[in-house]
C-alpha cells in the first residue's frame, strides 16, 4: 500500500485552489491511499477512475454509517440512529435519507422521491426556469457588472427547487446560510456551534412547513410527502424532514457550482468560449465537460466497508470509511485523453460528477436542464462577459468539504 497520508492536506488553501495536481501525484503512486482521519483511524481515498467508478456501485461499500467503525468520535459526528432511523443526528444531511441508506430503505425512499424528477416532469419546468433566468439577467444587465454567483448561479436553482417543493423562495437567504454551514467543514468550536444552530433552524423550519401542509394541503411536493407519511406510512417523520432537507440543499448546491465553475472555465479558456458562441449546438456536450473538468462535488459522500474489501490491491478493513475522489477520477488520463484540457467537443464523456450506481444523482436531469438554460441565457444576453478580477484572486469553498465551488465570481459585460 502507498504511504499513509495525513487528512490535513484537504484543508491546505493550495489544495483548495488546485486539488488536481495533488490527486495526479497520488494517482502515480497508486489508486488507493490510507488517510489518517481526525478520529485517529485510517480512512481510504480512491483517486483513479476504474476503481472509483467500481466503488460507487459496490454493495459492500455501504452508505448507512452504522456499518462504520463504532468509534465515539464518529458517532459524535453523526449520531447513533439505532434500529429505527428515527433519532435526529447532529447534522440533518447525515440523517437516514436517500444519500445515507442502503436497500431496501434506499429503494423505498428513492421510489418515493423520484416521481418529482422524471424526465417528463423536469422538461415541463423548462418555461419557468427560462423565465427565472431571464428575470435574473434583467436585474443585473443594466449595471455592466455583477457577482455572478450571488446574483445568478445561486438564486436560479434555489427558486426552482423551492417552487418544486412548495416552500417560499423568499426564504432563500436563510437556505443559503444553512446550506453553507451544513456542507462546510467543522474546524473550530465556533464552526460546531454554527452547525448546531443551523441544524436546529432547518429542522424547525421544515417542521413548521409540514404542520402547515397537514392543516392545509396544497398541490406541491411537501404535501405529497406528508400524505405519504400520514396516509400510507411510506416514511417516518424524521425521514420526511431529512428528505426535505436533502432535496433543498442537494437540489441547489450542485447546480450553483455547475454554473459558477463552468462559467469560470469558459472565461479562462477564451478559445472554448468563442467556439461555444459560434456553435451553440455544442452546449449539451459543454455541460458534460464542465461537470468533468471542474465538477461541483469533489469527493463523493461517505461509504463504509461492510466487510473486508480489496480495492486496487489494498485491503480496506471492515468498518473503514472510503472516499471516492470524483475530481481525481474525472482527471484520470487512463479514462480521458488530455484530462487537464477543457474540450467542449469531447465525446463519450463518461464522467462521475453525478456519481454511479444506485446512488446516481436523483436530480441530474434537473441540474442539466438548469445548466443549459443558464449558460444559453448568459451567452445570448451578456455579450462580452468576462472576469472582473484575476483568476488568482478567486476563492474556493473547498478546504475540507466535499463541495467544489467558488465563494464569488465577479464579472463584467
Amino acid at each position: 500500500m502507498a504511504e499513509r497520508l495525513s487528512g490535513e492536506f484537504v484543508f491546505d488553501p493550495e489544495f483548495g485552489r488546485n486539488p488536481y495536481a495533488t490527486y495526479a501525484a497520488l494517482r502515480e503512486k497508486g489508486p488507493v491511499h490510507a488517510v489518517r482521519s481526525h478520529t485517529g483511524r485510517d480512512d481510504f481515498l480512491i483517486v483513479d477512475y476504474e476503481h472509483g467508478r467500481a466503488a460507487l456501485a459496490d454493495p459492500r461499500l455501504a452508505k448507512d454509517f452504522r456499518h462504520g467503525a463504532a468509534s465515539p468520535q464518529r458517532r459524535g459526528d453523526t449520531g447513533d440512529t439505532g434500529d429505527t432511523g428515527d433519532t435526529a443526528t447532529s447534522n440533518p444531511l447525515l440523517d437516514r435519507n436517500l444519500l445515507n441508506s442502503d436497500p431496501p430503505d434506499h429503494t423505498r425512499l428513492r421510489r418515493l422521491l423520484s416521481r418529482a424528477f422524471t424526465p417528463r416532469r423536469v422538461e415541463s419546468l423548462r418555461p419557468r426556469i427560462q423565465e427565472i433566468a431571464d428575470g435574473l439577467v434583467d436585474d443585473m444587465a443594466g449595471r455592466g457588472h455583477a457577482d455572478l454567483l450571488d446574483e445568478y448561479a445561486f438564486p436560479l436553482p434555489i427558486v426552482v427547487i423551492c417552487e418544486l417543493l412548495g416552500i417560499p423562495a423568499e426564504d432563500r437567504d436563510d437556505f443559503r446560510a444553512w446550506s453553507t454551514t451544513l456542507v462546510g467543514a467543522t474546524l473550530t468550536e465556533e464552526d460546531a456551534r454554527r452547525r448546531v444552530a443551523a441544524n436546529q433552524d432547518i429542522r424547525a423550519y421544515f417542521a413548521g412547513i409540514i404542520a402547515a401542509r397537514r392543516a392545509e394541503p396544497r398541490d406541491d411536493m411537501v404535501s405529497a410527502l406528508v400524505s405519504a407519511r400520514d396516509e400510507r406510512e411510506l416514511l417516518s417523520e424524521p425521514e420526511l424532514i431529512a428528505a426535505l432537507t436533502l432535496l433543498l440543499i442537494a437540489g441547489h448546491e450542485t447546480t450553483v457550482n455547475l454554473i459558477g465553475n463552468g462559467t469560470l472555465a469558459l472565461l479562462t479558456h477564451p478559445g472554448q468560449l468563442r467556439l461555444l458562441r459560434e456553435r451553440p449546438e455544442l452546449l449539451p456536450s459543454a455541460i458534460e465537460e464542465f461537470l468533468r473538468y471542474e465538477g461541483p462535488v469533489e469527493r463523493a459522500t461517505l461509504r463504509f466497508a461492510a466487510e473486508d474489501v480489496e480495492i486496487g490491491g489494498v485491503t480496506v478493513p471492515r468498518g473503514s470509511v472510503v472516499h471516492v475522489a470524483l475530481g481525481a477520477a474525472d482527471r484520470d488520463p487512463r479514462a480521458f485523453g488530455d484530462p487537464d484540457v477543457l474540450d467542449i467537443t469531447r465525446g463519450d464523456n463518461h464522467h462521475l460528477a453525478f456519481g454511479h450506481g444506485i446512488h446516481f444523482c436523483l436530480g441530474a436531469h434537473l441540474a442539466r436542464l438548469e445548466g443549459r438554460i443558464a449558460f444559453e441565457t448568459l451567452l445570448r444576453r451578456l455579450p462580452g462577459l468576462r472576469l472582473a478580477c484575476p483568476p488568482s484572486e478567486l476563492s474556493w469553498r473547498g478546504n475540507g468539504t466535499i463541495i467544489r465551488g467558488l465563494r464569488s465570481l465577479p464579472v463584467s459585460f
